[in-house]
């Protein structure tokens, strides 16, 4: 199959692997991954802390060599032209990696420099005026908030313009407000055909992006748009409202049908495949205990916290975790 895409202009994905593979020691770190990212489409990759999501995602710009499988990243083998895809993506690390003592421009004139690109202050201009860094321009980047390190750190990526952005939980320990504008910076250069691989934590996010992937213990578990995940569980979700709902939900997991139990703050969510039992069990408790039970629309998070569980059980992880908005 061509990598071109119907217009002959690039390629058809801009990440296409196929059962990548990759071992450290014994531990089997990724396992058969396969995925495909599409021009200007915002992929989100999701899973719990020591789940394969950065080393899947430096497999697939070449920055490791797979144990076996293959693929392409910008229309370039990840394993023979990974210096060619080097030079074309930009790599957002999980740690804020640029130099306090030096200000925002001399930081982007460093990366420039590195890139070796002609007319390095237009490019640098550029770069702070299209993340509103101008007027901080001459500022010691060591004295930033973490909303203007990771600004800084977006402009250093796209500084030589690539065609696909690697982001590794890029809005970590950033406020709401930063985070939300950074998303919307995301879908400014998605519009423009700009291809974003974000790996996330937060709900709010997923929800924000086109594609979502779930992994845990190296393999993907579910992928496709929000829908796709979530109609891919078959999970009913009741909505239970009232008082003692923490002990209402120990009851709960205990009877027929119900495969998970969750509190939002005043509200019970229970979950499960077996929607019958579900129903039957849920509307016993609430009939004894006078709380108001409805069938609601199972959403990401309920879905997200079910495949942890699942991770859980099938292969003994222990990943904890916030209920109330990561997963």
């Amino acid at each position: 199959m061509s990598t071109l895409s119907a217009t002959g202009d690039g390629p058809r994905y801009a990440i296409d692997v196929r059962n990548l593979n990759k071992h450290f020691g014994d531990k089997h770190v990724v396992n058969d991954v396969s995925l495909r990212v599409a021009p200007g489409e915002i992929f989100g990759f999701l899973g719990p802390n020591g789940s394969g999501k950065t080393t899947s995602i430096r497999l697939m710009c070449g920055l490791l060599t797979p144990d076996s499988g293959s693929g392409t990243c910008l229309g370039y083998d990840i394993v023979r032209e990974s210096e060619q895809i080097k030079r074309r993506v930009g790599y957002m690390t999980q740690r804020f990696s640029y130099w306090d003592d030096l200000t925002i421009r001399e930081n982007l004139d460093f990366v420039a420099r590195i890139y070796r690109m002609p007319r390095r202050r237009e490019c640098v201009d550029r770069a702070l005026e299209s993340l509103g860094l101008e007027s901080r321009a001459n500022q010691l980047t060591g004295a930033l908030s973490g909303g203007w390190k990771q600004r800084l750190a977006l402009a250093a990526c796209m500084l030589h313009e690539p065609r696909l952005l690697l982001l590794d939980e890029p809005t970590a320990g950033v406020d709401p407000n930063a985070r939300r504008d950074f998303w919307e910076e995301l879908h400014r250069l998605a519009a423009r055909g700009i291809s974003v691989l974000v790996s996330t934590h937060y709900m709010d996010e997923a929800e924000r992006c086109h594609k979502l992937a779930y992994i845990a213990w190296g393999k993907l578990l579910a992928q496709g748009t929000a829908a796709e995940v979530i109609a891919s569980q078959n999970l009913e979700t009741w909505a239970i409202h009232g008082d003692q709902l923490t002990t209402l939900s120990t009851q709960l997991r205990a009877m027929p049908g119900v495969d998970q139990t969750v509190v939002f703050g005043s509200v019970l969510h229970a979950s499960g495949r077996d929607h019958a039992a579900l129903a039957a069990s849920v509307e016993h408790v609430a009939a004894d205990a006078s709380l108001r039970a409805q069938r609601i629309d199972t959403g990401l998070e309920d879905v997200f916290i079910h495949l942890m569980s699942q991770t859980r059980d099938n292969y003994g992880g222990n990943y904890g975790g916030n209920h109330g908005g990561k997963a």
